[in-house]
């Protein structure tokens, strides 16, 4: 049966969501989604979006418009060039219960959304967030009629939560956070790598350990 709007979240993109809000616990952090498409292999089953990598953009002021349209217009352009697509925003309050999108948070899915239809906005879930969670502490959206509603449980899959969860714990522990470099951090000294290349390979590693092929 066809099960349109399926979304898969990858560990590199979880993990990396998870460092920038550990970052930053005292201030709000947003970033963006980058995915590929998922093609179907089962008759009838619908392509599937997967999210495999973000972007970690701001920690000082979320509502920078110039800086925010830079950081929009580089990743574009290196996420075409790595044959990935722009899919989604997320971001993390600071507030411990304040999970709601921002309108800002709002305002810049949508625009991913109007390039791309399926795109999808990720709140990060702060009581939830702790260094080995049960269940995942994000909330996924998706915009209908202009709105954007939690989208249905059942649609959102994990290449594999139990390894996410132990590689964010592994991580978070070995306080890997302080690796990591978001767009503001890369505006104050551009020699600093926003595509976070050395973090990616060694969650990778840590993927190859967990799946028994390292």
């Amino acid at each position: 049966m066809e099960r349109k709007g399926e979304i898969e979240i990858c560990a590199r993109a979880y993990v990396k969501m998870c460092l920038h809000a550990a970052r930053y616990p005292h201030t709000a952090v947003n970033g963006l989604l980058l995915a590929q498409k998922c093609r179907a292999t089962v008759a009838g089953q619908a392509d599937c979006l997967c999210v495999t990598d973000c972007i970690p953009l701001f920690h000082s002021n979320l509502s920078l418009t110039v800086m925010l349209e830079v950081a929009l217009n580089q990743i574009d352009l290196w996420s075409a060039e790595s044959d990935l697509l722009l899919a989604g925003y997320y971001q993390a309050n600071s507030g411990i219960d304040d999970k709601s999108p921002s309108p800002l948070a709002q305002k810049t899915a949508g625009r991913i959304a109007e390039l791309y239809d399926d795109a999808v906005l990720i709140m990060l879930d702060n009581r939830k967030f702790t260094a080995n969670p049960r269940v995942p502490p994000i909330i996924v959206l998706e915009q209908k009629d202009r709105q954007w509603v939690p989208k249905d449980k059942n649609l959102i899959m994990w290449r594999d939560w139990e390894s996410s969860r132990h590689i964010c714990k592994s991580l978070l522990e070995a306080k890997a956070y302080t690796q990591l470099v978001d767009f503001d951090v890369h505006l104050d000294d551009i020699r600093e790598d926003w595509t976070n290349q050395q973090l990616n390979t060694e969650i990778a590693q840590l993927v190859s350990v967990a799946n028994g092929s390292a």
